[in-house]
C-alpha cells in the first residue's frame, strides 16, 4: 500500500463566522491510499478550535508512513485498530486515515460502503444548510440565494433571538441553531421558549463543552431538545451525555473516523438519545464519508461543499436537502484531476 498526502486550501463562497472563529479559506489534507489498482480517499480539515493544523497532522502521518505502508487492510475497523496504538492522540489525522481505508475497501470488494453494512437508503434523513453568523441583512441575502429545506443558524450574538425572528420572515423552512459554547444555562432556557414559537427544532450546544452541571439545568427546563457537539468528541463523551443533552452530533474528524462514528452511534442508540453527524467544512471527500451513515441518523449537517466556491472532489450529490450517492464504490469519492 502506498500513502500519499495532499493538501488544499478549499475557498468558501462567503465568509464562515461562528462564535468563536471566522474564516475564508478552510485547509485540508487529503490522505489516499493505493494498491495501485484501487485508491482510498480520506480528509480532514484544520481546526484552530482544536489546535489541529495541516503540519501537525503531516507530520504524524509521515512519521508513521512506514508502518502504515506495511499494515495490511483486512478489514477497516481491525486497520483503525492497528493505527489508533499510535494516533490516539491524533484523531484528526486518524479519521483521514480510517476514511482512506474504508473507501480503498469498499472500492477493493466492490460496494459502496453502506451496502457492505447492509443498509438500505431508503427514507433517508435531508441535511441542513448553514447560515454563519452576519448581519441580518447578509443572512437573509444567504436565505436567499439557496432556498432550502433545512437550515442551521450560527448564533452567539447579543440579539440572537432577534435574528431568528427577522430569518423566520423570510421562509417557512425548519430551522435548527447552534451557539458554538456562546450562552448562559438561563440565556438559554429563556431563548429556548422564544425559539419555539420560530419554527426552531432543536439548539445544538449552547453551553461551554466543560458545563456539565449547567446542562442538566438546562436539560430539565429547556422547552427545545439540546443536541450535544464539543461536549461529544470522543466515545467515552457518548455517556457523560446522556441526561444532559437529547441527543449527540458525531463529527468523524473529532472521534478518529467512520471506525469509532457507527460505535457511537450504536451506544447513543442503546441510551435513547437522537443522532446526527456533522461536517467540518469538508471537500466532497469527506462528505462523502459522512453519506455513508446516512441511514442510521436522526438528523445530518453534510453541507460543507456547498459552502465552497471550488471542490476538489466528485462523490455524493445534494440538491434542496437530498442526498444522492455516487456510482462508484467505497465512499463514492474521487480527486478530481488537477484539482
Amino acid at each position: 500500500m502506498n500513502l500519499i498526502l495532499r493538501s488544499f486550501d478549499l475557498p468558501l463562497k462567503h465568509t464562515f463566522t461562528i462564535s468563536y472563529d471566522s474564516r475564508d479559506v478552510q485547509p485540508t489534507l487529503i490522505v489516499e491510499l493505493t494498491d495501485g489498482i484501487h485508491h482510498g480517499y480520506g480528509e480532514a480539515t484544520s481546526n484552530p478550535y482544536y489546535g489541529v493544523t495541516i503540519e501537525s497532522m503531516t507530520a504524524i502521518l509521515e512519521s508513521l508512513r512506514n508502518q502504515i505502508q506495511d499494515t495490511p487492510i483486512l478489514s477497516p475497523e481491525a486497520f483503525w485498530l492497528e493505527m489508533h496504538s499510535v494516533l490516539k492522540d491524533h484523531s484528526f489525522a486518524q479519521c483521514a486515515l480510517d476514511i482512506a481505508a474504508h473507501d480503498w475497501y469498499g472500492k477493493s470488494i466492490g460496494e459502496p460502503l453502506y451496502k457492505h453494512w447492509g443498509l438500505s437508503t431508503q427514507n433517508l434523513p435531508l441535511t441542513n444548510y448553514t447560515i454563519g453568523i452576519d448581519s441580518v441583512e447578509k443572512m437573509v441575502a444567504k436565505l436567499k440565494e439557496l432556498p432550502w429545506p433545512i437550515y442551521k443558524i450560527k448564533l452567539g450574538t447579543a440579539d440572537d433571538v432577534a435574528i431568528v425572528r427577522e430569518l423566520r420572515k423570510h421562509t417557512e423552512a425548519i430551522f435548527r441553531v447552534d451557539a458554538n459554547c456562546a450562552w448562559t444555562p438561563e440565556e438559554t432556557i429563556r431563548n429556548s421558549y422564544e425559539l419555539q414559537k420560530l419554527g426552531v427544532e432543536f439548539i445544538e450546544q449552547p453551553l461551554k463543552a466543560d458545563n456539565w452541571a449547567g446542562m442538566k439545568e438546562v436539560y430539565t427546563h429547556s422547552a427545545l431538545p439540546l443536541i450535544a457537539d464539543e461536549s461529544c468528541i470522543t466515545e467515552n463523551d457518548v455517556t457523560k451525555c446522556h441526561g444532559h443533552f437529547h441527543g449527540i452530533n458525531i463529527k468523524l474528524v473529532k472521534c478518529g473516523g467512520l471506525t469509532p462514528a457507527r460505535r457511537m452511534i450504536a451506544e447513543a442508540r442503546t441510551l435513547g438519545m437522537k443522532v446526527m453527524v456533522g461536517c467540518m467544512t469538508e471537500s466532497t471527500i469527506g462528505i462523502s464519508a459522512i453519506g455513508q451513515l446516512l441511514p442510521l441518523l436522526d438528523y445530518v449537517d453534510m453541507d460543507g461543499a456547498l459552502l465552497l466556491s471550488k471542490d476538489i472532489a466528485t462523490g455524493v450529490s445534494i440538491d434542496y436537502g437530498k442526498v444522492t450517492f455516487s456510482n462508484q464504490n467505497g465512499t463514492g469519492a474521487e480527486l478530481i484531476e488537477n484539482a
